[in-house]
């Protein structure tokens, strides 16, 4: 099946900002383990949600120092996340993720 790079990296963010979301991954270390992308893939992924006016705000670990703490999604914007969970198993297909 040929893909689009639009549409795996739209389909990327979709399936970050619902790891994120639900619980399963909030932080680079759990999206890279989760997903199996890169460091830098992870983190341009999440600076990328934004473009899709996806609010994806860190939340400092009260005490820590030097980013401890995770990511969550504030608001999804005109992104529908029931989609998204109808359609996990074809996103993650079409991305390859397990």
């Amino acid at each position: 099946m040929d893909v689009s790079k639009t549409k795996t990296s739209f389909y990327r963010r979709l399936y970050v900002a619902w790891l994120i979301d639900s619980g399963a991954a909030t932080s680079v270390p759990a999206l890279m383990a989760a997903t199996g992308m890169p460091r830098r893939t992870a983190q341009d992924t999440l600076a990328a949600l934004a473009d899709l006016d996806i609010d994806c705000q860190f939340a400092q670990q009260a005490g820590e120092r030097n980013n401890a703490g995770h990511y969550l999604i504030r608001d999804w914007g005109a992104i529908d996340k029931q989609w998204i969970d109808a359609h996990l198993p074809q996103i993650k297909a079409l991305l390859g993720y397990p």
